[in-house]
């Protein structure tokens, strides 16, 4: 499987699922993928790859960065990124609505640096507080097309503390890196995905936010309108709702979405 990044059978029924891929002649599949959900791609593509013969030639990036790239003309077999950037291309008539399949979910967490005492976050008033007394803090740089990072945005706005707040943001130097900071010691406080957070050592995870200022993103793969072999294109989102994909979702720390 080839990687490339802007920042940088088990069983009959699988076997049948797959068989649409199997029987056609190896294909390299170009395909776009969020970095909200490398680790699961990382995981499944070798495996999709030894169970089909293709080849898949993936690039990770922020949400808002794959959507940039395809919006601005550069092309893709599937594109496996949030719901919201997956919409703006049927509406665009980049994919078919019919070709669009969920794949998987994800809610947002807190971490700490390991063994820093676990501040309240069990309501909106005490995270708000919490944040407040933080010397810094770092989530996902909307700037940088990051989904997590502009919903917490949001939530920074709604507690009322958004300017206060600018002045504490270290924002990671690169996509996906945030958590790094607070593992580094370079930020106390760290929101993003779950799937995000469980991929790095040095941090615990405080727990989820609280209430309504909780986002569950959810993760769709797209057979793109320009794709060159739609059946092999086809035999890799399907291998995505698998049970062998839906069991490597949930230890990333995630969800499937519903079949």
């Amino acid at each position: 499987m080839k990687i490339r990044s802007l920042v940088a059978v088990s069983n009959i029924g699988l076997m049948s699922l797959l068989a649409v891929g199997i029987a056609a002649e190896a294909a390299e599949l170009k395909v776009f993928s969020a970095i909200g959900m490398q680790s699961v791609m990382e995981d499944l593509g070798p495996k999709f790859e030894r169970m089909t013969g293709h080849n898949l030639a993936i690039t990770f990036a922020s949400a808002g960065a794959v959507v940039k790239r395809v919006q601005g003309g550069e092309s893709a077999d599937v594109v496996v990124i949030t719901r919201q950037g997956i919409e703006s291309f049927v509406k665009d008539g980049k994919a078919a609505a019919g070709d669009v399949t969920d794949v998987a979910r994800s809610g947002m967490g807190v971490v700490v640096r390991k063994g820093a005492p676990k501040p309240d976050i069990s309501t909106p008033e005490a995270l708000k507080r919490t944040l407040l007394a933080a010397k810094t803090i770092t989530y996902g740089n909307p700037a940088q097309g990051s989904a997590s990072g502009s919903h917490f945005a949001k939530v920074l706005d709604r507690l009322g503390i958004a300017d206060e707040m600018k002045a504490k943001t270290v924002f990671p130097p690169k996509p996906g890196t945030d958590t790094l900071l607070v593992a580094n010691g370079e930020a106390d406080i760290g929101v993003n995905q779950f799937q995000e957070l469980i991929r790095f050592s040095g941090i615990e995870i405080v727990g989820p936010l609280p209430g309504d200022l909780q986002s569950t993103l959810v993760f769709s793969a797209a057979i793109m309108a320009g794709a060159k072999d739609a059946e092999a294109s086809k035999a890799l989102v399907n291998f995505l709702r698998t049970p062998e994909a839906a069991a490597t979702i949930k230890a990333k720390g995630m969800e499937p979405a519903n079949p």
